[in-house]
């Protein structure tokens, strides 16, 4: 049998390569920690939607070893997937009440991540934008007593505008909402009609109007519908282009949804220990007037210590470098001292 001594020697100079490679790519785990692919899912609240998803881009962009996948369904839904612990992570603009906490396995750390400006987008063809609408007046259009563009509440608080005699069609969320629980929680808080009459809540019974599924959702609405108004976060209605309505605040001012009119709402009020804060209704005279924080959902403890750690390096990121994009996507960054409380808080969660 013919042996060839040529061939023993190219198979050793592979052999060789190949546990010099492995060897490198060990070394190179090694630097990074070991470090594996890491998958998050999420899913939940629209409202925080455009910014979350250019937190996790961006993030990706640092870290390739990290994917996150956030879908937004919805308060509601994220709720039911962190629940059923179908996802890493969930979000909403509801934070979770005691009850709803209970029914998570393994606990739940709630954390603000940015808030947001709730606000009326309208279709009112040859209007101006920044219409002003007094409390009484928008309280009514989704009511269903306030019905045309030129009814004398609304005539009276723009002089010099001519409103078109134009049926108001109300535009409101199809979905399980958080948007719609702090609008709700706001017009309960101004109006004895309504809190004694819809309510507050993530669905409600309401009077009149055309139902749409998210933020998108709404802003499509808006659009396509003549004599149109809808709630929706202030960052759908800036890339939609959308006119967005003066509100009348708590010191009758009426107050554009700015960064500054966010910052002193969110001023009125101190973050207690469980992170959760409500402003229905906030003082100040530079305050807009429907302003909320918006939470990440979070379970206390996970069964993969990589998903553990990948998710609060994703939360540090976002309570840091992503802070400094939230103004130009149509959010409020959060002040100082709150996201120093949030970071402290990320410590629960735990393998």
């Amino acid at each position: 049998m013919y042996f060839c001594h040529r061939s023993v020697r190219c198979w050793m100079a592979i052999t060789s390569l190949i546990v010099v490679a492995i060897a490198g790519c060990n070394a190179a785990n090694s630097s990074t920690g070991g470090a594996k692919h890491v998958k998050l899912s999420g899913a939940g609240a629209s409202f925080p939607f455009p910014l979350y998803d250019r937190w996790f881009s961006d993030y990706r962009q640092l870290h390739p070893d990290i994917s996150i996948n956030y879908q937004g369904i919805g308060s509601g839904g994220g709720i039911t997937q962190l629940t059923n612990r179908t996802v890493d992570f969930a979000a909403s603009d509801a934070a979770m009440t005691d009850e709803e906490i209970s029914k998570v396995k393994g606990g739940v750390q709630l954390l603000p991540m940015t808030a947001g400006s709730i606000v009326l987008g309208y279709n009112v063809p040859d209007a101006p934008a920044g219409l002003r609408l007094p409390r009484d007046a928008y309280v009514g259009m989704f009511l269903g007593k306030v019905t045309k563009w030129n009814d004398p509440l609304i005539a009276k608080a723009n002089p010099g505008v001519t409103l078109p005699d134009l049926a108001v069609t109300a535009v409101r969320r199809a979905d399980s909402s958080g948007t719609t629980f702090v609008f709700t929680q706001h017009l309960a808080a101004i109006s004895d009609d309504w809190k004694q009459g819809p309510g507050v809540g993530k669905s409600v019974d309401w009077p009149v109007g055309i139902g749409a599924k998210k933020n998108d959702g709404i802003a499509a609405t808006i659009k396509q519908t003549p004599g149109a108004i809808g709630y929706l976060e202030y960052g759908f209605v800036k890339q939609a282009q959308i006119p967005v309505a003066s509100l009348e605040n708590k010191d009758g001012e009426f107050i554009t949804p700015t960064t500054a009119a966010g910052r002193a709402a969110l001023a009125s009020a101190a973050l207690p220990e469980n992170l959760i804060v409500w402003l229905p209704d906030p003082p100040g005279k530079d305050s807009y007037p429907i302003v909320t924080y918006t939470w990440l959902l979070c379970y206390k403890q996970y069964d993969d210590p990589a998903v553990a750690k990948a998710l609060k390096d994703v939360i540090r990121y976002a309570l840091t470098d992503g802070q400094k994009i939230s103004a130009e996507m149509g959010y409020i960054p959060l002040p100082e001292a709150v996201a120093k409380q949030v970071a402290a808080a990320v410590g629960n969660i735990k393998p």
